[in-house]
């Protein structure tokens, strides 16, 4: 195992999951999901309680492990969370249901990302969470930055995509899509931005207010 792998084992197995993240991980995984890193999840609630977020959106519910680490960090924020199969809806709404969260804090809502988002309030939210379609990455962070406000911040899970986006030699749709967005983002004067390699990497953007 490299250095670099070390540290990566190191940055998640120092992480201490509650039991609902637990039981929501593994339902990700009968799902075939690739839920986010304990390490990628500990940022997540990081940056929801250092913002003090008071609206939070996650487009892509899964089974619920995104939307638990954020609710963790903040004691109140309110999370509206978006996923097309009822099927990973209905896990995460027991899993929320286990961790005790109350139904005034969560908005779950069905249907395709896109065709959904664009029913959504313009500079509402605090935090903007995208983990859906990963080939509708580009479109989905576009409505993203919609969405945040000035001063909020867009997050966007598996970055790196399996550690393909740094290969020059890798140029599938889905690792052109993520490079292409790590890189305008990058290059982008209207936003503070950093690319974390926790996990799978976690892209993180700040709308300058």
């Amino acid at each position: 195992m490299s250095e670099q792998d070390s540290n990566w084992k190191y940055a998640d197995d120092i992480v201490i999951e509650s039991e609902a993240i637990g039981r929501a991980r593994s339902q990700s995984l009968e799902f075939g999901l690739t839920p986010v890193s304990p390490a990628l999840g500990a940022q997540l609630a990081v940056f929801a309680a250092a913002s003090r977020a008071a609206n939070i959106i996650e487009i892509g519910t899964g089974a619920g492990v995104s939307g638990l680490w954020l609710l963790e960090g903040s004691a109140t924020s309110v999370l509206t969370t978006i996923d097309h199969e009822p099927e990973h809806l209905a896990a995460a709404k027991q899993a929320f249901a286990d961790a005790g969260i109350p139904s005034s804090r969560l908005r779950l809502i069905g249907g395709p990302a896109l065709d959904v988002l664009t029913r959504m309030n313009e500079n509402s939210y605090d935090i903007v969470l995208v983990d859906a379609d990963p080939a509708q990455v580009i479109e989905t962070v576009e409505h993203a930055l919609r969405l945040v406000r000035p001063g909020g911040t867009v997050l966007v899970p598996h970055a790196l995509w399996q550690g393909h986006v740094a290969d020059p030699a890798k140029r599938d749709d889905i690792t052109t899509a993520f490079r292409t967005l790590v890189e305008e983002i990058a290059a982008s004067s209207a936003v503070v931005s950093a690319l974390s390699p926790a996990g799978d990497g976690l892209l993180q953007l700040t709308i300058r207010a």
